[in-house]
């Protein structure tokens, strides 16, 4: 009698383990089935040609001529890299671009601060500089090369018109094509920058401004204790996104300059583009993205170690 019970509480008790585990499991097939087509699209589309890049780098090929005629060269694309005039070029490019990150970021600060505090219709000018940033950016590149004509385009029209007889050539000249090419990226970014901005002075509490101003602190010292402090995580953000994406610059210079002239704007991924659609270099070409790649490592890196002194969160 003693036994029967025993053996009906050990089967009581190994019931509903056995039910747990199938409930997990089943929440488990159920969780891979959700996340599945996610899975796929970013191993097929993003995982996959990361090591074929890597992969791709230690070759010469040409995709024409078929997989069969792939040749292993080892390191030797990247020795050819960097005694490459051309690519040398426009790695010296992409860091002079990135000088535009800070110029932006500032501007948009300054813009947020102003709407946030002493402009009525906020939402209209929200709008008004918001707008470069969600047109197309061929649109907008096209518009620019009218501006930018160096006889007919109303910038040097109305410089002349002011005294100026010789105005620069804009994107027609190696000396001022690149710094054009900031200034369009600037009037499209600040934008973005100034409605998160705006979000981000929104969330400082009044209470600490209110206390600065019993203390008798001013504009400066309100800004420069409370405001920039606060707004630090903000910035960091908005400087990670930023350089990574003057990395990746290409169609501005597609439509305006095509790298040119003299090889004065071409950056790491238009010459990418170049060898690897034009010339059909394909090892070569990825032997480029390896290296950008590293680069937006490297700079993301450090701004994460950097931004322990000076980020508050």
């Amino acid at each position: 009698m003693q036994t029967t019970k025993t053996a009906a509480h050990a089967s009581a008790v190994v019931k509903p383990k056995r039910t747990g585990s199938r409930l997990k499991r089943k929440e488990t097939i159920a969780g891979f089935l959700f996340i599945g087509p996610m899975l796929i699209g970013v191993t097929v589309l993003t995982l996959i040609p990361i090591v074929a890049t890597f992969l791709l780098s230690l070759a010469d090929w040409n995709f024409i001529a078929g997989i069969k005629d792939i040749k292993w060269v080892g390191f030797d694309n990247f020795e050819r890299l960097f005694q490459d005039d051309a690519f040398l070029k426009s790695l010296r490019n992409n860091a002079v671009f990135l000088l535009a990150v800070p110029i932006y970021l500032a501007i948009s600060m300054f813009l947020a601060i102003v709407i946030d505090k002493h402009i009525y219709m906020k939402s209209y000018f929200k709008v008004a500089y918001f707008m470069p940033y969600i047109s197309s950016i061929v649109a907008v590149a096209i518009v620019w090369q009218v501006l930018f004509n160096p006889s007919a385009g109303p910038v040097n029209q109305t410089l002349m018109a002011l005294g100026i007889e010789n105005p620069p050539k804009w994107i027609a000249d190696p000396k001022y094509a690149l710094p054009s090419l900031m200034m369009i990226s600037i009037w499209i970014s600040i934008g973005f920058n100034m409605i998160v901005y705006i979000a981000g002075l929104q969330s400082i509490p009044r209470d600490l401004y209110e206390a600065a101003e019993i203390d008798g602190a001013g504009t400066w010292t309100k800004f420069k204790s409370i405001t920039f402090p606060q707004l630090s995580s903000t910035t960091f953000f908005l400087l990670v996104t930023g350089i990574i994406s003057t990395f990746k610059v290409f169609e501005l210079i597609a439509v305006l300059t095509k790298g040119g002239p003299l090889n004065s704007t071409t950056m790491i991924v238009w010459q990418l583009y170049d060898t690897a659609f034009v010339n059909l270099k394909i090892g070569y070409a990825s032997s480029m993205a390896v290296v950008l790649f590293f680069c937006v490592l490297a700079i993301t890196l450090l701004q994460w170690i950097g931004q322990k002194k000076w980020v508050n969160y």
